[in-house]
Parts: C-alpha cells; sequence; structure tokens
C-alpha cells in the first residue's frame, strides 16, 4: 500500500493521537515525519539524508533527499558535485543543499514496524514534556488521583492528565489502596525523567497535614491564621505551631473547629493520627514549652549558640514528657529546631549539687582557700577564678562572713593564679611557634593562641584561611539523630559570631578584604537584629492582645 493514498488517514490518526494524549497535533505529524523518513533510510539506504514533509492541512506526503554541493565527491549518498547539482537549479553554489524528490513506495512489514515504534517513542516523550510541564509549578499542592495499580508497596496513581507515584516509604503505615479508590496526596517533586513516573506525591510530608489544614479552616486559607511548623510521626501523632494576625481570633480553636468538627477532618484523612494544636511563639522557651505538651515544665535553661535546651518536669512528668517511645520530645524537637534534653527536678537538683561540689574544689585549688570560703563562693554563683578576680571588690565584701580584707585578698589570689596560668600558656605558645602578631586580633587570648599552635595555625595567614566551622564546630543533623562536631575553639566556649569576628578581621590584616566591607557588613547584621527585634515586640503585643481579648475556656479549645 502506497504512503501516498492515505493522506486523509494520516490526518485523521495526527488527530485521534493528539487528542488521546492531549499533545499539540504539530507533534504527532512530526513524529510521523520522521518514522516515514526512518523508513524511507531502510529502503534507499541508511546514509542517506531522506526527509519527510506531511503537509498539515491536505495530508500530502512529499519525500525528499538532501545532497550537500561539493567540489569533490565522497559519498555520493549525501553529496552531489557542482556541474550535476545545476542541472537541478542553475543557480547552485558550492555548499547549498540540494533538495531531490523521491517517489511514493509501499512499507514493507519490517519498516511499517520500525516506523511505529518511532512514533510512540516520540508520542510518548512529548506526552511526558507536557506532563512536567503541566505539574512542575503544582509542587506543594495537594492533587486528587484514582489508585491505577500497587507495584512492589509503590502506589502509581492516575491524576487524569498524568501518572504519578507514591512511594512505599511515603505512605501512611498499615494503609493500603487498591485499585479504582480515590487518593489524596501531596505533590513534593516533579523531575524530567527519562523512563517511569516523574510526578512523586507522598502523604507522610509534614506539608501534607499543613495543606489538609488550609483546605479545612478557612483562617489558615485567607492568611488569618499561619501555620509556623510541622513535625510528624505519620499515623501515629503530629505537632503543628499556629498563630493568628488577629488578636480577636483564637488560632487554636480556629484549627479544631466546632466541637473538633475540622481537626476530625484532617485526623480522618491522615488514618487517625493525633493532632497536638500549639500556639507559636516568638519567645523560644515559651515556644518549646507548649511543644512539650501536656506535660508540665518547672525550669528550662537555653544555649542559644548550639540552639539547646535543658527542660525539668516534675518526676511523675517524665515519661508523659518523653512520650512512648521518646515520641513527644522527638517532635517537639523537630518542631522548634532545638535539641531538647529532659531533666526531672531530682535529676536536677543532683546535678547542680556536684556541680557546686566541683566548683568549691576549683576554688579551693586555684585560690589555696578551706572548704568553707570555696562553698560560700560558689553559692553566691560563682562559677570561675576569673569571675572572681574581675568582680568589683565590694561585691565580694558583701558575701557573709567577709570584710574588705578578706575580698582583696581573695580577688588578689585569683589574679595571681590568672597571670600564674598566663605565663605557661605563652611559653606553650612560644614553644608552638605561634607569632606574636596574632594576639593583635580583637578577642584571641593566649589560650586561643595555644589552640592555634595546637592545630597548625601559626600566623595571621593561617588564620585567615580558616572557616567558622573549624573555629567553633558544627552539628550536623541526619534525619533524628544530632551530631555535634567539634572545633578547634570548642573548649574554649567561643561562638560562631565571635570566630567569623576574628578571621575577619584576619582576612582585612591580610588585605584580602577592605575594612569598610566589613563595616557594612557589622551595621547590616545590627540593622537585622534591630528588625527582629522590633518584629519580636510586635508579635509580644500581638500575643499578649490575643491572651486578653480571647474569653473561650481552654477546655473548649
Amino acid at each position: 500500500m502506497a504512503v501516498s493514498a492515505n493522506r486523509l488517514e494520516l490526518l485523521q490518526i495526527a488527530d485521534a493521537v493528539a487528542r488521546e494524549k492531549v499533545i499539540d497535533r504539530g507533534i504527532v505529524l512530526a513524529a510521523m515525519e520522521d518514522a516515514i523518513a526512518k523508513a524511507a533510510r531502510s529502503r534507499y539506504g541508511a546514509e542517506t539524508d531522506i526527509h519527510a514533509e506531511i503537509n498539515p492541512r491536505t495530508g500530502e506526503l512529499r519525500l525528499a533527499r538532501h545532497l550537500l554541493v561539493v567540489d569533490d565527491v565522497e559519498n555520493s549518498s549525501t553529496q552531489i558535485g557542482l556541474v550535476q547539482a545545476r542541472r537541478h537549479n542553475p543557480a547552485a553554489q558550492i555548499g547549498d543543499v540540494i533538495s531531490d524528490t523521491l517517489p511514493p513506495f509501499d512499507f514493507g512489514r519490517i519498516a511499517a514496524q520500525s516506523a511505529k515504534q518511532v512514533i510512540v517513542q516520540k508520542v510518548r516523550e512529548a506526552e511526558r514534556d507536557r506532563q512536567y510541564e503541566e505539574f512542575k509549578d503544582r509542587i506543594g499542592q495537594i492533587v486528587n488521583g484514582v489508585v491505577k495499580r500497587a507495584e512492589y508497596g509503590n502506589v502509581i496513581v492516575d491524576l487524569g492528565r498524568g501518572e504519578a507515584i507514591v512511594r512505599r516509604d511515603e505512605l501512611i503505615p498499615r494503609e493500603t489502596f487498591r485499585p479504582g479508590d480515590r487518593i489524596r496526596a501531596y505533590v513534593y517533586d516533579v523531575r524530567r525523567e527519562t523512563r517511569g513516573p516523574q510526578i512523586f506525591l507522598s502523604r507522610t510530608h509534614p506539608q501534607f497535614m499543613a495543606k489538609l489544614f488550609a483546605q479545612e479552616v478557612p483562617e489558615i486559607y485567607d492568611g488569618i491564621v499561619e501555620i509556623k511548623a510541622v513535625a510528624r510521626d505519620p499515623g501515629s501523632r503530629a505537632k503543628i505551631a499556629v498563630i493568628s494576625r488577629d488578636s480577636s481570633i483564637d488560632p487554636v480553636g480556629a484549627c479544631v473547629g466546632m466541637r473538633g468538627s475540622r481537626v476530625q477532618a484532617v485526623v480522618g484523612e491522615l488514618q487517625g493520627e493525633k493532632i497536638d494544636i500549639i500556639p507559636w511563639s516568638v519567645d523560644n522557651a515559651t515556644f518549646i514549652v507548649n511543644a512539650l505538651q501536656p506535660a508540665e515544665v518547672v525550669k528550662v535553661v537555653l544555649d542559644e549558640d548550639s540552639e539547646r535546651i535543658e527542660v525539668v518536669v516534675p518526676d511523675e512528668q517524665l515519661s508523659l514528657a518523653i512520650g512512648r517511645r521518646g515520641q513527644n520530645v522527638r517532635l517537639a524537637s523537630q518542631l522548634t529546631g532545638w535539641d531538647i534534653d529532659i531533666l526531672t527536678e531530682a535529676e536536677e537538683s543532683e546535678r547542680r549539687q556536684k556541680e557546686f561540689i566541683e566548683r568549691t574544689n576549683i576554688f579551693m585549688e586555684q585560690l589555696d582557700v578551706d572548704e568553707v570560703v570555696g562553698q560560700l563562693l560558689a553559692s553566691e554563683g560563682f562559677r570561675s577564678v576569673e569571675e572572681i578576680a574581675f568582680v568589683e571588690p565590694s561585691e565580694l565584701a558583701t558575701i557573709e562572713g567577709f570584710d574588705d580584707d578578706t575580698a582583696a585578698e581573695i580577688q588578689a589570689r585569683a589574679q595571681d593564679y590568672l597571670a600564674r596560668v598566663e605565663a605557661e600558656l605563652d611559653a606553650r605558645r612560644q614553644e608552638l611557634g605561634v607569632a606574636d602578631e596574632l594576639r593583635e586580633i580583637d578577642g584571641v587570648t593566649t589560650a586561643m593562641l595555644v589552640a592555634f599552635g595546637e592545630n597548625d595555625i601559626k600566623t595571621i595567614e593561617d588564620l585567615a584561611g580558616c572557616a567558622t566551622d573549624e573555629l567553633a564546630g558544627w552539628t550536623e543533623r541526619k534525619g533524628q539523630e544530632t551530631t555535634k562536631h567539634k572545633g578547634i575553639l570548642d573548649d574554649l566556649e567561643v561562638s560562631k559570631a565571635e570566630a567569623e569576628g576574628m578571621i575577619m578581621l584576619a582576612r582585612v590584616r591580610m588585605g584580602w578584604i577592605d575594612a569598610s566591607e566589613l563595616e557594612q557588613a557589622a551595621e547590616e547584621a545590627e540593622d537585622g537584629e534591630e528588625t527582629e527585634a522590633t518584629e519580636a515586640d510586635a508579635a509580644d503585643a500581638d500575643e499578649q492582645t490575643q491572651a486578653e481579648g480571647s474569653t473561650a475556656p481552654a477546655a473548649d479549645r
């Protein structure tokens, strides 16, 4: 059967495929042209440069062989001499391309099969491109689909205009889907893949729950109530932190709904996952205490540099604060972004007693005083000999049992001790070969110089080439585990900001950066801190107004 005899049929096939696959008709016609050209090459020779062209209105097919005009013909399949070319086109020049029309031909079985494969491949690629372009901007949205099939625990979902996959680890534990079931899921990634699904869905992603609340709670959808953080243990328990931009609206009550109707709708979609709705606070301590609900907290101690907090709870509340298999404290840590250490009142009292004894012994040893004096100093809150050496003498004299002479003697002993330590450290610094010029960097102490020398940092250039994490250490989070990597100055309690300041000053000294750039960066940092402080004050005011204006009982929330 000649190809030219099927002009209308070609157009009808192209229209049908374009409608079915929801792709442009021109793409289908281009795929047919490539397929016919490939089939023609099997007849006229694989090296022949053959092009097929289908008229999109009439369906007429034109086959042509393209030949390059050259002086000396080396390959007659792709080249033509100038004299012969001018028989086709008198104006032909070297480098031109001559199009030689070929007659229609009948497809053989093999050629037809090959052409079919080309068309199928081209159409599939076009369909995948269309699917990618359509869904790439829908990342972060919830989509509805119908389960098509299940493969090795993964669920393939028909979205109508595309096919997506919910991997086994993105399904809520113990939930099963059968072909034909309706499913709602969160689009967390869309990738351009050559094979297999390229739309990836999740039912365990924290934002899936946030988007479900946005669908159920009009205040969230309208932006009056904002979801600040979400932490999930899929299928078991979750915590969500919310804040209201309107002091007259209780964010927790808005999410719970009348008699729990709104939150129950979300719980039903998440297979009974228990949800704790927590008021967000700009104050980290308050937020963390809220996040540990329903456990009661007696005391918190924050370490802002390492984003770590110690929480003291009553002895009988320990298991409640930790939760089953550590679930409550783990979710609270994920929600707040802080590492949380939980202690009972008894454990905290024991630790404080141990620290008191340790400080007493340090004062007895370093100041050469008896146990009573050491205990008095420790009980007054002094934590180190440095604090005693540089405190106002009058403050020492106010300690019960001390007079001015005793205070002066103790302070003199503290200063003598520090002088001896400084001399020993300086001798060690010289032994390590650390340059004197490093002393000129603001914030650098002799103890730091020794630490630098032990880590082969001996000049200003060495310090300028360091990274902040090298000096202050860094924290690495992998899933539920947090690993603290020590820095060179970690034992000297140097913050990241202080470490960065030393490095930047060293770079200024080396001429790597300009001092004006450093001053500008410092001013921007101060402006940022002022802005954060202003926002924090505004948030505190909103919370206070909300607390005063809200009259709903806690039980109703």
